[in-house]
């Protein structure tokens, strides 16, 4: 009996978490995007970016969710936003679905953009960062309702172009720009990058091999050596018998290799088994 009660305990522990977050992810709003929990915009500005959500989240399928945090319990902005996911379960239409989210922790200056879902694939890491390098300057300035209305209408027009390789730069025009939509200028084709087509390359060859042809005619024209060091001394009169080195100790200097975490934090997977890409930095 001891031991059935054990393993039934065991398995309402494994269960009860679970159990919670889908009743979390269940009386979720869907239809609330915009949580200012510190404080950085007026009730007018708050109401303009919830019906901005609203109506570019009926149009693209996506929930665009915007977190502002003075206290992450402890957390890290990334694991916030990730237990943010799990445990509401944001989407548009459907619990854990297509969602963008922007994340603000004001006492680390932390700023974390991800997307889910449909939003992982067309708010890939690469676009991301992108509208992470547009907003920081406006967070830096402490223009926040500036900030969060670029991030809502970067992430919208994005989510209109299907992203080709996560090699994509944004215009400014709502479009995703290639090498054929240039103002209308016309290019003869992308110049080769091949290093032996590089005049560089080639200016540093012909060098190199001019000085191999100088060093092999001086060597030529200065003839053979044949003394050496033996060739002056007397060995029967030298007192010089033998040499020898003797390894005594080695020293070993270690620094450590400097990192620069700046700007880092992409995208990965929730505890919840949730995939999204994401961009971090500091503002």
């Amino acid at each position: 009996m001891q031991k059935r009660s054990l393993i039934i305990l065991m398995m309402l522990l494994l269960v009860l978490p679970w159990g919670m977050s889908t009743a979390k992810a269940e009386t979720f709003d869907r239809n609330h995007y915009i949580y200012d929990y510190a404080h950085l915009l007026t009730d007018g500005e708050s109401a303009e970016l919830q019906h901005l959500a609203s109506e570019m989240g009926k149009e693209s399928e996506t929930a665009f969710i915007i977190i502002s945090l003075d206290d992450t319990k402890g957390k890290d902005v990334v694991q916030y936003v990730e237990d943010f996911y799990d445990e509401y379960g944001p989407g548009y239409d459907q619990p854990h679905g297509n969602t963008a989210i922007l994340a603000i922790d004001m006492n680390e200056r932390d700023v974390y953009l991800a997307g889910f879902k449909k939003a992982e694939q067309y708010l890939d890491d690469s676009r991301l960062d992108l509208i992470r390098g547009e907003i920081t300057p406006d967070l830096s300035d402490g223009q926040y309702f500036d900030a969060f209305s670029t991030f809502l209408n970067r992430a919208y027009e994005y989510m209109g172009n299907e992203p080709e390789n996560g090699k994509d730069s944004y215009t400014g025009n709502g479009s995703i720009g290639s090498p054929e939509e240039n103002n209308g200028y016309d290019f003869g084709g992308i110049p080769s990058k091949n290093i032996f087509f590089q005049w560089w390359f080639q200016l540093i060859v012909s060098l190199i091999m001019a000085g191999v042809v100088v060093v092999i005619m001086a060597y030529r024209a200065g003839g053979k050596v044949t003394v050496n060091a033996r060739t002056y001394m007397d060995s029967n009169r030298s007192k010089v018998v033998n040499r020898s080195d003797n390894f005594i100790r080695q020293i070993v200097t270690r620094q450590r290799k400097p990192s620069n975490n700046t700007n880092s934090g992409g995208g990965g997977i929730t505890s919840g088994g949730h995939s999204h890409s994401g961009s971090r930095g500091k503002f």
